[in-house]
């Protein structure tokens, strides 16, 4: 080949702007750079907890706040050596983004369990949250949703540090302006500050509700550990540790005690006008049954140790005597060797047994409560449709207790049933069906079709909280169909929610009371709690006591220790 025929190469001309690009350039810079930092303000003012604005208030003027962090963020990068200013800025865009998955966090734990996140105890529960997904949704959608929260994460965390690196490089390229923006914005947010002026309710347009949160959240620390370190201490402490579980319960001697958990079954479902109309005439018909069947009940209420969610807290709570409000004090209570209502009465002869059809697998802290056996999803032989999270409905699960548990005892019997139909999302509503036709739940099919998803019943609140009502309502009367067509005349029930619903239901700031009746047909059972001055009926008064939920194993064994109703005081 003949390299000298070849013509010649045309230099590079370069690329030169054309008048359009030189005007765009600057424009485009400067929209960048408000963009950042309106995402940096964004991110710093933005409110860690989900509610919906009042009546009149204007919403963006969340948002529409002057934060001080930005600009002490920015006088401090400012203040740097030109080497240090982009890997301080960066470190600083992290620290925001990190700010703001806490702020989600915060946000999530407010709406599902009523509050703050608390990174010392709660991370576990992150993988239940992901359980509830799993069950409700199916493993598709909780994977999704598992892969979007980390992606989420990932794009928050860069979005944040870009933004931030590019607020250092204008700020360094144009020193003196950016510290005269920087002082004037001080001068504003002093005078502002002074002012008060806010224009969205407890927000004032002068934030610094970054640092107040990092304040809150870091004070908050080590009060988590000394609590976890005394609530230590309380399990190794068990007042009726050495008195003999048969002195405990000797006062229902010969009576079938079944404990009947209630899933979300809290106040908010009789005192919310809407709910109620559904719950009361439930509640009252209830009633009825139960005296037809020569039943009586007194009631009050008890303050769940968690809301939205968490129930294994709660039953922890009930059963040991122990405030149970994290997955860190749940293991270690259920680690040990603490006396529980159940173990109880099985050391003082009683057959014992757990009912749990939300449970897919082996469950280690049966042993703890002190089960004889376990009833679960795998064992209870249901065939028929799921019901939203619930497995099967309450009335099914109460069908096989009664022919693998209540008929078959050979001792009096201590049973917990937990009643899963009320649990969210509410999307299928169970009915009664004649006992005789439930078969392994084949039954249900047509009740099943046709339900809503969640999206569709949660973007109206009052539909929601009437599927939620009517979840409780059938619950309920699932339990006491149940005694009233098989109870014999030594039965005792004790009825209880395990905690209020999410926020979505009960509205911001709900208290965490659950409902609690105990039920009898021998008039002496309930004599022997006369001095708890509970309502008669399965609806609690208003004014009717309230107690922590760990305060009713002690007035139990208490009310029921001795058989002339003399309480039994702790040793």
């Amino acid at each position: 080949m003949n390299l000298a025929r070849l013509p010649p190469v045309p230099p590079v001309v370069p690329d030169t702007p054309t008048p359009v690009r030189r005007r765009l350039r600057p424009l485009a810079g400067g929209l960048l750079t408000v963009a950042a930092a309106a995402l940096i303000v964004a991110a710093l003012v933005v409110p860690d907890s989900i509610a919906k604005p009042k009546d009149g208030a204007f919403l963006p003027g969340a948002f529409l706040r002057l934060p001080i962090e930005a600009i002490l963020a920015g006088a401090v990068v400012l203040a740097l050596p030109v080497r240090w200013r982009r890997p301080v800025a960066a470190l600083a865009g992290l620290g925001i983004g990190l700010l703001v998955i806490f702020k989600i966090a915060n946000a999530g734990f407010r709406t599902v369990l009523g509050r703050r996140f608390d990174p010392i105890v709660d991370p576990p529960l992150l993988r239940d949250g992901y359980n509830a997904i799993l069950y409700t949704d199916g493993r598709a959608r909780a994977n999704l949703a598992v892969a979007g929260a980390v992606l989420l994460a990932i794009a928050i965390l860069a979005a944040l540090v870009l933004a931030s690196l590019r607020l250092a490089r204008v700020g360094t390229r144009h020193v003196l302006p950016a510290r005269r923006v920087l002082a004037g914005l001080s001068a504003a947010w002093v005078a502002l500050a002074l002012s008060g002026v806010a224009l969205y309710p407890k927000a004032p347009v002068a934030s610094d509700s970054a640092i107040s949160l990092l304040k809150s959240t870091a004070r908050q620390v080590p009060v988590t550990i000394r609590d976890e370190r005394q609530f230590a201490s309380a399990v190794g402490h068990d007042p009726y540790a050495q008195t003999p579980a048969e002195d405990l319960v000797s006062g229902l001697r010969g009576k079938d005690v079944i404990i009947g958990v209630v899933e979300s079954y809290g106040r908010s479902s009789l005192t919310d006008p809407g709910m109620a109309a559904i719950t009361g005439p439930a509640l009252a018909a209830a009633d009825a049954k139960l005296a037809s069947a020569g039943m009586h009940s007194r009631s009050g209420w008890l303050t769940s140790s968690t809301y939205g969610g968490g129930s294994w807290l709660a039953h922890g709570s009930f059963q040991s005597g122990l405030w149970v409000t994290t997955q860190q004090r749940y293991d270690r209570v259920t680690g040990g060797d603490r006396l529980t209502l159940t173990r109880a009465f099985k050391e003082a002869g009683w057959q014992t047994a757990g009912i749990e059809p939300g449970n897919t697998k082996d469950w280690p802290e049966a042993e703890f409560y002190g089960y004889d056996r376990v009833l679960d999803k795998r064992t209870l032989g249901y065939r028929g449709p799921k019901f939203g999270w619930s497995p099967m409905p309450d009335q099914y699960v109460l069908d096989q207790f009664q022919r693998k548990v209540y008929a078959t005892a050979t001792r009096p019997l201590m049973a917990e049933v937990t009643l899963t139909s009320s649990h969210e999302p509410w999307t299928h509503v169970p009915s009664m069906v004649p006992w005789e036709s439930l078969g392994a739940g084949q039954v249900f099919e047509s009740q099943a079709a046709g339900a809503p998803d969640r999206p569709a019943l949660w973007s109206d609140t009052v539909k929601t909280q009437a599927a939620y009502a009517r979840t409780v309502a059938y619950s309920v009367d699932s339990f006491v169909s149940w005694a009233q067509k098989y109870g014999r005349d030594d039965l005792v029930l004790v009825i209880f929610g395990d905690h209020q619903p999410m926020s979505v239901i009960t509205g911001p700031n709900a208290s965490r009371d659950v409902p609690v009746s105990v039920v009898a047909k021998d008039p002496a059972v309930l004599e022997r709690i006369a001095g708890w001055n509970w309502t008669q009926g399965l609806r609690p008064a208003a004014d009717a006591p309230v107690w922590r939920m760990d305060e009713f194993r002690d007035k139990f064994f208490a009310a029921y220790g001795r058989e002339d109703g003399v309480a039994l005081a702790p040793r």
